[in-house]
């Protein structure tokens, strides 16, 4: 069931991510989750933004933690972005959206509206794996009808400038980029 904008007003939004998302190396205030609540402040107040996201995080351990987190802080609508760790370290496709799966299927019984942030890999991960990795993202989303942003690093990655010397991590300069590219996913989510 879809809420209209006015029944999701004194909402939760729940981000529930990786280090992408938990701001790593940067402080926690100039990551996208806060620019993304600071936007919400001035267009759609009401709203909250809670980020239970953490570094290192897996789709197995977010699937370990989503219920919990859904009966804790009721969200309208939570945007899942994890996938990348289950990427790096070869974990089977296959295994990685059985658990994005799960996940969105607790949050549709939780009654809340799901948007998922795809991910790609560097291409020494082979051709097959990196397609179907990248693949998984849309294919979840128009399974579940759920909201899609297609890749969170899109202009971003492979810009020096905007990543840190570990060569993984948004710097503090790319985050607002990292919220343009989710901003309007957000937005057609709260108002459809």
């Amino acid at each position: 069931m879809l809420l209209p904008l006015a029944a999701m007003a004194n909402q939760t939004i729940l981000v529930f991510g990786d280090s992408l998302s938990a701001a790593y190396g940067i402080p926690r205030e100039a990551g996208w989750v806060n620019l993304l609540e600071q936007r919400l402040v001035e267009e759609y107040p009401g709203h909250r933004v809670t980020n239970a996201s953490i570094s290192g995080e897996t789709t197995s351990g977010g699937l370990s933690r989503i219920k919990p987190a859904l009966t804790e802080h009721k969200p309208a609508l939570v945007i899942i972005e994890l996938g990348a760790n289950d990427g790096l370290r070869g974990i089977p496709i296959k295994e990685s959206e059985r658990n994005l799966k799960a996940m969105i299927e607790a949050c549709r019984l939780a009654r809340a509206k799901v948007m998922l942030i795809g991910m790609r890999l560097p291409p020494n991960y082979g051709l097959r794996y990196t397609q179907e990795f990248s693949a998984m993202f849309p294919v979840l989303a128009k399974h579940y009808k759920a909201g899609l942003v297609p890749f969170l690093l899109e202009g971003v990655a492979g810009n020096p400038a905007l990543i840190q010397s570990d060569g993984l991590h948004p710097t503090a300069e790319a985050q607002p980029r990292l919220l343009q590219n989710v901003w309007p996913e957000v937005q057609r989510m709260l108002t459809r």
